[in-house]
């Protein structure tokens, strides 16, 4: 059977794959407009972030940006003090995509936005298919092939669930590049610097997309490496040292150094998000054609199902390996290697079948402790499924030939939107239009004549997502107070232990902070306030149904500047 010579990178793009790449990206636009709407572009609607109906974390990602927008250039340039008060730390913990931030910081003196993750869902869309398109062109020129193997990779929950939610971990196409890079012919000065650029990009974007891109580099590092004609010499032993650093450097400008402690997280630690070997089969919300299955049920649990028309991809690439020349594997042996040592990681030393842990490989604490913060280990799998599926169009395209290839992979296309209506329909819920902007929740006139005087508003107790934390952040955010509401990716342990005893002294003895009211999220603390109130000038009474001390309430001048 005639296959398809692999084509030599190095030669110019063709009028032909220009437009290709073009028609791949609005592929890539097209399933995002599918599947979040219009709405979501335009840079000053806020609405579909803060009504709640898409989570907390969209909530996140705006305050971190609203504080960070409002401040001056710090250093590192992450820092965000603005939010949070003595819990604070950088724009990389509220998870508002650095790379991002600072690009519209910078241009805030010429234009405000809002926000812009709507920009980026539809950006990350078109890019995962423009690399999609790229990497089969890798192995075949033919149009049917490229568009649609690419649409398999757009058309896919691992991407798409991120971006219905987690918008900073919808990066994956940093992955695809990864991945290009590995099998694209290429050495010298020009691979060190499109690593370099590539690493310090994903840093910027979010963290645990960082490890996976570094993993790609790490197979292409060790596959020239071993190769005496691509090795480069010093540049080689250059690259080990230079490239990881400015990763590094990327993380510390982000802000990742600004946290003290409690890198661990708090939604359990490694080992307890890991990937069930049964998930890539269990189509849950997503697939409509196969039956739903118990697997793990934890918070990451229910987006490593590739579609069924990726699997059916797979499987027939599989069966087109197993059959025809399989030498060919061996010479991407780093690749294999280190996409091994992914999926061990994202299955961990605790192993789930179907639901049901077997603690396999014993960890000491110490170990654990320090895995922590990669404690949502399912995630390793994105970049070795995607790998996957890349060598399994190759495959098909090598046994079948490009032609007949092209005609499975639309098919198999075709096959995955059917499967996946469900899951796109449950994305159009969450994504249903809103209202540009939504009104505070805190809507008694109480709440706007509190922020004209006071400057600071505390919950007691606070913590992560503490009670009532969303409402009064917002309300601070809208208005220009400063809170310790807060939801942020880690927070230090010892920081919120410091601050609710220092609250709780000042609320139990009546010596309140200046210039700060408190919103109280607890019986305990509704006791301290009661004991330490001066009931001639404290106010203390149930607003909105929370409840509220404003101290010294009538002799409070107009302190916030915004209002003021």
């Amino acid at each position: 059977m005639k296959r398809q010579a692999t084509p030599d990178p190095t030669l110019n793009a063709s009028p032909a794959d220009w437009f290709g790449g073009l028609a791949a990206m609005v592929l890539g636009l097209f399933v995002i407009h599918a599947a979040f709407g219009a709405r979501i572009l335009l840079p000053g609607e806020t609405g579909w972030m803060l009504s709640g109906r898409i989570g907390p974390d969209p909530v996140q990602y705006w305050l971190g940006w609203t504080a960070f927008a409002q401040d001056v250039w710090r250093w590192p340039p992450g820092a965000n003090p603005g939010w949070g008060l003595e819990l604070a730390s950088s724009i990389f913990y509220s998870d508002s995509i650095p790379l991002l931030a600072f690009a519209f910081k910078a241009l805030r003196p010429v234009v405000e936005v809002a926000q812009y993750w709507g920009m980026w869902i539809y950006a990350c869309g078109a890019l995962q298919a423009l690399f999609a398109w790229a990497l089969i062109g890798q192995v075949t020129r033919h149009p049917l092939a490229r568009l649609a193997g690419a649409g398999l990779f757009v058309l896919q929950p691992l991407l798409l669930g991120r971006l219905g939610g987690h918008f900073a971990l919808g990066g994956q196409f940093l992955l695809l590049a990864g991945l290009w890079l590995c099998v694209v012919p290429g050495t010298g000065l020009r691979r060190l610097l499109a690593w370099a650029a590539l690493l310090v990009a994903a840093s910027l974007v979010q963290a645990y997309i960082l490890p996976m891109v570094g993993a790609f580099w790490m197979a292409d590092w060790l596959a020239r490496a071993s190769d005496p004609a691509r090795r480069g010499g010093w540049r080689i032993v250059a690259e080990l040292l230079v490239v990881p650093a400015l990763g590094v450097a990327g993380l510390w400008a982000g802000g990742l150094f600004e946290l003290a402690g409690g890198f661990g997280g708090t939604w359990g630690g490694y080992g307890q998000m890991q990937l069930d070997l049964l998930a890539p089969f269990d189509a849950g919300y997503w697939g409509a054609l196969l039956p739903d299955i118990t697997t793990a049920d934890h918070l990451e649990a229910g987006n490593s199902y590739p579609g069924l028309g990726a699997l059916a991809v797979i499987a027939a690439g599989a069966l087109a390996w197993l059959l025809g020349p399989r030498g060919a594997l061996h010479r991407r042996w780093a690749l294999v290697l280190v996409m091994a040592g992914l999926l061990v990681l994202a299955v961990s030393h605790r192993v789930a079948i179907g639901g049901v842990v077997f603690e396999v490989i014993p960890m000491p604490d110490w170990f654990v402790s320090r895995a922590d913060a990669l404690r949502a280990s399912e995630r390793f799998f994105w970049p070795v499924l995607y790998t996957v599926l890349f060598g399994a169009c190759v495959a098909l395209v090598r046994g079948l030939g490009s032609k007949r290839a092209g005609f499975v992979l639309f098919a198999a296309l075709m096959l995955q939107a059917a499967d996946l209506r469900p899951g796109l329909a449950r994305l159009n819920d969450f994504f249903s239009p809103q209202p540009p902007t939504v009104a505070l929740r805190l809507a008694d006139p109480f709440w706007a004549e509190a922020a004209r005087r006071y400057a600071y508003v505390r919950v007691v107790p606070t913590g992560m997502q503490a009670t009532n934390w969303e409402e009064v952040a917002v309300y601070a955010a809208t208005l220009g107070l400063q809170t310790d509401a807060v939801y942020l990716a880690r927070l230090d342990p010892r920081a919120v232990e410091a601050v609710n005893a220092a609250v709780a002294r000042h609320l139990e003895t009546g010596e309140h902070e200046p210039h700060t009211f408190y919103v109280l999220g607890d019986a305990a603390s509704l006791a301290r306030a009661r004991a330490g109130l001066h009931s001639t000038r404290d106010r203390l009474e149930r607003i909105d149904g929370r409840w509220v001390l404003a101290p010294d309430w009538e002799h409070q001048s107009a302190t916030n500047s915004v209002l003021r």
